[in-house]
């Protein structure tokens, strides 16, 4: 058996600014790993499941912490820790439901640590494919947690195509409730990207879970000003209640005008490969009233089409409980 005591060696490059950052990922292509927090890169290289040449550690350019008005919108840099993120009294006030997501992740010391953009860019969490076996996500030809004596009791619920595990983020939920964008640079400009096309299934790539290429970093994410001060609500079910990813969470955010819901955008983790935005279930809440009657049909209809695994068809009446707190607590 392979010793999992020590990492292996790489080089650790610790730029100091976003370009010299860009110039080194450039340099390393696909060598290159960019480390923020470390709360899910370490895990990694402790197991030396992942063995990178360099990595590429952002703590010390100032330019990707800090939460900034920019405009009417506001910015959060990718290195802000989960604690800022909880705490910030502005972004708490026009942003509530974020800041509620981060309060949920882990333990107050991974927050500590952690970071906003770390955490929307964690790798999948199947133990299958955390243990080293050479599934699809690995690059092999076998999905170990879609078989007859799998144990696949957190994996997903919709999008399945050969790898079924889900994505693990409690705030990327939000981000997609809230209409966030998200900022990529490279070394061949910049762009802004809906949080909703930032994530992709593995329909698009097996291998990812975000848009990112090597080369790419995540510098910043926007918080619009059409979100802000929105109605919310965000509920996370975990076999503990820290330390624990989330078997199915909800983000919601409704514009409600007169009694009725004018707009609403609702997304969901645990439940599939990406964080899943729930359109059926919006387009069904146009026009109602936030109660019981409005509750039951949104609940039915976010579980349409599920398709569960072995041990996980419990997720189902969870996910549907879920989006029924979330219209009713609306009211």
């Amino acid at each position: 058996m392979a010793a999992r005591d020590m990492m292996p060696a790489f080089e650790l490059l610790q730029p100091a600014t976003v370009e010299d950052a860009l110039a080194l990922l450039k340099r390393r292509d696909k060598d290159g790993w960019v480390l923020a927090g470390g709360m899910d890169s370490l895990d990694w290289f402790k197991d030396r499941i992942k063995r990178p040449k360099a990595v590429v550690e952002l703590g010390r350019i100032g330019a990707l912490r800090g939460i900034r008005a920019r405009g009417a919108d506001l910015e959060i840099g990718a290195m802000t820790t989960l604690t800022e993120v909880e705490r910030d009294a502005t972004l708490r006030e026009r942003y509530g439901l974020l800041a509620q997501a981060a309060r949920r992740v882990a333990t107050p010391q991974i927050r500590n640590r952690g970071t906003l953009g770390g955490n929307v860019c964690q790798d999948a969490r199947c133990w299958y494919y955390r243990a080293g076996l050479p599934c699809y996500r690995a690059g092999g030809n076998t999905c170990y947690a879609d078989t007859p004596t799998a144990i696949n009791r957190e994996h997903c619920l919709f999008e399945a195509d050969r790898c079924v595990a889900v994505s693990p983020s409690d705030t990327a939920p939000a981000l997609i409730a809230l209409d966030a964008r998200f900022v990529v640079r490279h070394a061949g400009g910049e762009k802004e990207v809906p949080a909703e096309e930032f994530f992709i299934g593995p329909k698009t790539d097996i291998t990812r879970m975000t848009i990112l290429q090597p080369g790419d970093l995540l510098t910043a994410i926007r918080l619009p000003a059409a979100w802000a001060n929105a109605k919310s609500y965000f509920e996370k079910a975990a076999d503990r209640n820290a330390w624990d990813f989330p078997l199915v969470n909800v983000a919601a955010a409704m514009k409600i005008e007169g009694g009725t819901i004018r707009q609403a955008r609702i997304a969901v983790g645990g439940v599939a490969p990406r964080p899943l935005r729930l359109k059926a279930v919006e387009e069904s809440l146009l026009g109602e009233q936030p109660g019981k009657e409005a509750a039951e049909v949104a609940a039915k209809a976010a579980v349409w089409g599920a398709r569960p695994l072995n041990h996980n068809q419990y997720k189902i009446p969870l996910l549907a409980n879920l989006v029924k707190r979330a219209v009713r607590s609306m009211a």
